[in-house]
């Protein structure tokens, strides 16, 4: 069973580390937070800065909580649910490749988030030395996956309202 925990935690690492670094990347990179809310202002999703605030945190909390093991399929959710909003708004009609703003990055982010809650953390994390192991098969799927795609459908019926396409 070894090899299963070390699996699971690379994949934990890797996946917490992606979204760690998005978060911290809306905390401290770029245009920071400010620069984010006004993306998100322009996408439609109001107002920005508080969706700016809210992405930044989930990522860095899911990220940390994935890479440590820790609630694993809510952590999991939350890069469900950021991603789901990312593709929808942001990536399903320009294809898949992300050289192109596709979908290909948010799919396989909301795809590997979704294994992690069906496999579970693994025996190397800290939901393990906790003993909340038992959430994993379906119960994982459907807290990562579904929790995250309920949550990312709420957000945009409550806040996104897509700009009008330009005049031609």
């Amino acid at each position: 069973m070894h090899d299963l925990d070390a699996g699971m935690l690379i994949l934990r690492f890797a996946m917490g580390g992606v979204l760690f670094m998005h978060g911290y990347n809306h905390f401290f990179g770029g245009g920071r937070l400010p620069g984010a809310g006004r993306w998100f202002d322009s996408l439609g999703i109001r107002p920005g800065i508080v969706h700016a605030w809210v992405t930044a945190v989930v990522e860095v909390v899911a990220g940390v909580g994935l890479a440590a093991g820790f609630l694993t399929p809510l952590s999991a959710a939350g890069g469900v649910g950021i991603l789901t909003v990312a593709l929808i708004v942001v990536h399903r009609r320009n294809g898949f490749f992300v050289l192109k703003e596709g979908w290909e990055y948010a799919g396989t982010i909301i795809a590997v988030c979704s294994v992690i809650g069906i496999l579970g953390p693994g025996e190397w994390s800290l939901d393990s030395a906790i003993g909340w192991t038992d959430v994993h098969g379906w119960g994982g799927f459907l807290l990562s996956f579904g929790l995250g795609v309920v949550a990312a459908v709420g957000l945009l019926a409550a806040f996104w309202r897509p700009p009008k396409p330009a005049a031609v």
